[in-house]
């Protein structure tokens, strides 16, 4: 008779491994960012009113030709009511932001958008400079006050989810290129006259706004992020500490990406036109091609960042855009200057929407400062340094004014190296 298998007695290891949760066969994958869910419809419907917003700064240039046709306005005059439009806008947003950081005024989005159009409306009333001067301006400051609670509303709904953020941005992309595509048509029928009917669209989509009340969402879904701060041991929900250094640095980024932008848009078509020779149609069909890559740029850089590293995906643009504005202002040929183009507008787009939300980050207890400084005061001085590259053209030829770009995203990619992830995404 065989003896049976003895039991033997677990030993410390065994019974250790009894209570203990098996370790697991491999790493899980970092958990992607996310959006609010259901935020879909709200995100479609800020990209929209962001859209409209933006077709007012895109209207001031359509409207440009007519003023000079009918009013005989100089040039001195007319690069004056640019300036209404795109420079006091820019300089005022971070007001803005200033005041909503102090206290939410989501209705700023509504009467921003309807600010906006009213004074393109009222721009071609009348025959004073000065009225239309005054009427531009007033558009300005509506552009300016719609954007830091709109891109506060769009954080807030699209969560850590950078890609989302980028769908808002590509709005105004879509926005300005719109502009002369809705005033062209309406003016060659009417004349100056017509300018009210410009109105509409903003009157419609302010009337939308005031009805769905996108800021609500954003509002619950700050609330909801307090209630599991405070479930993860951070009972008081107070967001980190602002840091400045990082933030003052991350300006000196978008500045530097900003005046490379405006000097591309400026000397594009005209390099295309002039240096292969080729009608006026092929340069706008180069510009309109630079902006619909940096549509497709800015969309890929949120969803590089989404996947990867915001940071990464900043520096990833600025290495990208160096080589192709060599290609562009070394271009043999009108192929490869398109091709360049494209490559230069995917490059200096890919960083675009990650900034906002890094600058947010940085600035977590100030986002409408955050957002009225990368969306609006850097980017004025990229207006501002536009005419010092026209200059290099009159002076040595629209080759050497592109190639002196090449400097711009070079300083970009030194003063991003430096950059950390902001304390409060890690968090």
């Amino acid at each position: 008779m065989t003896r049976p298998f003895p039991l033997r007695r677990p030993s410390h290891q065994t019974s250790a491994c009894l209570t203990q949760p098996p370790l697991p066969t491999r790493l899980s994958r970092p958990t992607r960012p996310s959006r609010v869910a259901g935020s879909g419809p709200i995100l479609a419907l800020l990209a929209a009113t962001h859209s409209v917003d933006d077709l007012y700064q895109g209207a001031v240039p359509a409207l440009l030709p007519f003023l000079a046709i009918e009013r005989h306005y100089t040039y001195v005059g007319l690069t004056g009511i640019t300036l209404a439009a795109t420079f006091l806008s820019s300089a005022v947003q971070p007001a803005f932001g200033v005041i909503t950081d102090k206290r939410r005024m989501g209705w700023l989005i509504a009467a921003g958008l309807l600010v906006a159009g009213i004074g393109v409306g009222l721009s071609g009333l009348g025959d004073s400079y000065v009225i239309t001067w005054l009427a531009i301006a007033l558009s300005g400051v509506g552009v300016a006050a719609y954007h830091p609670e709109a891109t506060r509303t769009a954080r807030g709904v699209a969560g850590n989810s950078t890609q989302a953020m980028s769908w808002f941005s590509v709005g105004g992309n879509l926005g300005i290129a719109l502009g002369p595509v809705l005033v062209t048509p309406v003016l060659l029928v009417t004349g100056l006259r017509g300018t009210p009917l410009l109105v509409i669209p903003a009157v419609g989509m302010a009337a939308l706004v005031a009805v769905r009340r996108p800021w609500r969402q954003a509002q619950e879904a700050d609330r909801a992020r307090q209630s599991r701060r405070a479930a993860a041991g951070d009972p008081d929900g107070q967001p980190r500490r602002d840091d400045w250094r990082s933030f003052a640095r991350l300006t000196a980024v978008v500045t530097a990406r900003s005046i490379a932008y405006f000097g591309v848009a400026s000397l594009l078509a005209l390099f295309v036109i002039h240096r292969f020779h080729e009608p006026t149609a092929v340069g706008s069909a180069a510009l309109t091609t630079f902006m619909a890559a940096g549509a497709v740029g800015s969309l890929t850089g949120g969803w590089l960042a989404d996947r990867w590293r915001r940071l990464a995906t900043v520096r990833l643009g600025y290495a990208c855009a160096i080589p192709a504005l060599i290609l562009l202002a070394a271009a043999p040929n009108v192929e490869v200057a398109f091709a360049a183009a494209i490559l230069s507008g995917l490059a200096l787009y890919l960083p675009f929407a990650v900034q906002v939300t890094l600058g947010q980050d940085y600035l977590p207890n100030r986002i409408g400062t955050a957002s009225g400084v990368t969306l609006g005061l850097a980017i004025s001085f990229g207006g501002l340094a536009a005419p010092l590259f026209g200059f290099l053209a009159d002076s040595y030829g629209l080759a050497v004014a592109l190639a002196a770009l090449v400097a711009l995203p070079v300083l970009s990619f030194v003063f991003a190296a430096p950059l950390r992830e902001p304390r409060s995404a890690l968090a």
